[in-house]
Formats: C-alpha cells, structure tokens, sequence
C-alpha cells in the first residue's frame, strides 16, 4: 500500500473510531445520574477513561514498536467494541464504570495512529501528516457530540443512553474491518528486529519513563501536558463561565465550542502543513502557543460576543497550530525504534493533564471567580512557550541527529 493511501485508511479509521467517542463524551454525565450517582461518582467515571489512558498509551505504543501497528490497531478497536457494548447494556453502576475504564485503556492507540504516521511520512511532511490526523479528531468532536444528543433524544421525551452506547459500537466494529482489510503494517522488519533486539524485558508503564531522558523530548512533552492541562480546564468550565457571564445555555456552548472546532479543523486539516513547510515547526510551535494564550485571555476579560468569538477562534487556530507542530518535533527526535512507545508518552502526559486540569479548574472557578481557569490557561500556556523557545535553541544542534523513520 502507498503512504497516499495508508493515509487516508488511517485518517478514515480514526474518524469513525473518535465519532463515535464523541458520541459518548458528553452523555457519560448524565448517563451515570441515571443510575443514581452523585456528582463525585460520575466525575470519577468520567476521569477514570483519562487515567487508564494515562497508563495504557505507553503500553500500547511500546509494543505497537515490537510487534507492529496493525495488531494494536485490531486489538484496541476489538476491545473498543467490547466496551461500548457493555456500555450500552450496562444495568449496574459498576458495570458503566468498567465500561468506561476498558474504554481508556483501549484508546491507547492514539499514540499508535502517530507513530503510524512517523512511519509512512518524510521528516518533511510530518507536522502535516500530524496535522490530518488531528483533524480527523477535530471532525469527530464536532459531528459526534451533535449525533450523540440526536440518538440520546431519538423516539421520545426521556433520555436514551443505550442507543448512543450502542450506536458507538457499531462505528468502532466498522473501524475494525476497515483496519482488518485494508490498513497494512508500517513498520519495517528492521526496525522490528531493532527493537526485539533492544527490549528483551516485558512491557511496563514504567519503562516508557526512559524517553524523559533527552532534554528535548522531556521540553516537549511537557509542553503536551501543559497544553492538555490548559484546554480540559477549558472543556470543564467553559459552560459554567458563559452561564455565570452571559446566562447562556447548552445551545450557545454549543455554538462556541463548535466555532473552536472548526477553526482548529481548518488548521490541521491544511494550512498547518502548508505554513510548517514555510516556516518550520519551531516557529509554528511557538506562533500556535502565543494564540493559544491571547484566546485564554480574551475568554478571561470578555464581556461582549465579539470578544467571545475572538477568544473562540484564537482557541480554535492555536491548538490546532501548535498541537501537530509539537507532535511532530517528538517524533523526529524519537527513535525509528521507540516511536509508539515515545509517542505514547506524550499521549499518557496528555491524559494526566487531563485528570488534573478539570480539577484545578473547577477549585479556581469556586474560590477565585468565573475567569480565573482562563487566566490560569493562559498562564500554563505561556510557560508552555518558555519550554518551546528552550527547545528551538537546542534543536538546531540536533537537526539530522534524530532517530529517522521510513519515508
């Protein structure tokens, strides 16, 4: 299979898989309330998805390096399937929160999907294979939510949880035929064979630690976190803030996180790959960070619409400029040998910053007011840009050093 091709399988599979992720994603809330579960139990279901991906991504990655991308990709999506399922038939409170945990642990294959675009792709077209791939969850997010609420009031005036559980079933189970039939296996015997050779010991969470050893894969994996930290704070508070400030509604959060969704689409689906070959991923790290921190700050201070959707589309055009940027420079300084399990790092960061951001943003919103997430986002983010700028002056040293990958 070409690397055209593979691409587009690849790009295809993880559409379907993330739709019917944010099928689920809103409702996990109110699906727990149904069984009776106070506020702190669906928030730990809700977390619980986050951590076992905090565990599992570099699991996932690490042995997508030993034993190749395809099985993992066959693996988690099986798994994926199983979860939903139960999801959907679940009849115990219990049952909902194991559902939701084997759901995290399979969506480990995230970082697999990036390593399989360090793969196919040239050092050159990196950050614009990094940056399709993020579009194709940009579009999930933004189709998902939208189809999950259509299922969750299909057929009457009480809420379904089933059929959007079930629903989402069925979009991972036509993800894994696709991978089945048509997804080839990216990596080379070679680096196979490099790993087998390097790894003889079993796999562990622990082990994934050893990336954190470069100084520049440590800069920009912490800048994933602060990034994710940053915008699930967003996620969590974003509707509380707009409430509080302008007494909107699901609707109008709606329509705000939307406008975010599709300029950030709008980025990683073409401009960021057009833009990175002119400018570099040094400079689009940093340029996407700096609009990531103006639309924090434009949230914070707005009092009109035309500053919210300001702050909305600067949120939208920053993530969606530094994300593929970032995961870009993590790949090319990884090595061919270690891309899954690096990259799943980044993503076991990532799904930390996950946990942790939610909480911090809820305990700033209660005691220091409606604004203070945003500006704490902006803060992070702005550190975030002091470890870019450390990793743009280092990298020039390290430029045709880095572990190569497969063109």
């Amino acid at each position: 299979m070409n690397s055209k091709k593979a691409f587009f399988v690849l790009f295809l599979i993880v559409f379907i898989d993330l739709v019917g992720f944010g099928i689920i994603i809103p409702l996990i809330p109110l699906y727990a309330s149904s069984f009776g579960a106070s506020p702190i139990i669906a928030a730990i279901i809700v977390a619980i998805y986050s951590l076992m991906q905090f565990f599992f991504a570099p699991i996932w990655g690490s042995i997508s390096d030993r034993y190749g991308r395809r099985p993992v990709f066959l693996m988690t999506l099986t798994g994926s399937v199983i979860a939903y399922t139960a999801l959907g038939s679940a009849n115990f409170l219990w049952v909902l929160l194991i559902a939701r945990a084997v759901a995290g642990a399979m969506a480990g294959n995230i970082s697999t999907a990036q390593a399989y675009i360090a793969d196919i792709t040239t050092p050159e077209n990196r950050a614009q294979g990094m940056g399709m791939l993020g579009a194709a969850f940009g579009l999930g997010f933004i189709f998902g939510p939208a189809i999950g609420g259509l299922l969750a009031t299909w057929g009457g005036q009480s809420a379904n949880y089933q059929l959007p559980s079930f629903f989402s079933a069925f979009l991972s189970f036509v993800a894994l035929v696709l991978a089945f039939t048509f997804l080839s296996e990216s990596l080379s015997p070679e680096v196979k064979q490099l790993k087998t050779a390097e790894q003889k010991q079993p796999r562990s969470f622990f082990r994934g630690i050893r990336v954190l050893r470069s100084q520049e894969l440590s800069l920009l994996i912490g800048i994933s976190f602060l990034v994710s930290f940053a915008m699930s704070a967003l996620d969590t508070t974003l509707g509380l803030w707009a409430k509080a400030t302008f007494n909107w509604g699901p609707a109008q959060v709606g329509y705000l996180f939307g406008l975010m969704g599709i300029f950030t689409t709008i980025m990683q689906g073409g401009l960021t790959g057009v833009l990175t070959k002119r400018f570099g991923e040094k400079k689009m790290l940093i340029l996407g960070l700096t609009a990531t921190t103006v639309g924090f700050l434009f949230i914070a201070g707005a009092n009109t619409l035309p500053l919210v959707i300001l702050g909305g589309i600067f949120l939208g055009i920053g993530p969606g400029t530094s994300i593929p940027a970032s995961n870009s420079l993590i790949s090319k300084f990884a090595a061919a040998s270690s891309q899954g399990e690096t990259m799943g790092v980044a993503q076991s960061a990532s799904a930390f910053a996950r946990i942790v951001g939610p909480t911090w943003a809820g305990a700033c919103f209660g005691y220091f007011g409606s604004s203070a997430p945003f500006v704490s986002g902006a803060v992070a983010i702005l550190i975030a840009a002091g470890l870019g700028l450390r990793v743009t002056k280092t990298i020039r040293s390290y430029s045709g050093a880095v572990g190569s990958t497969r063109s």
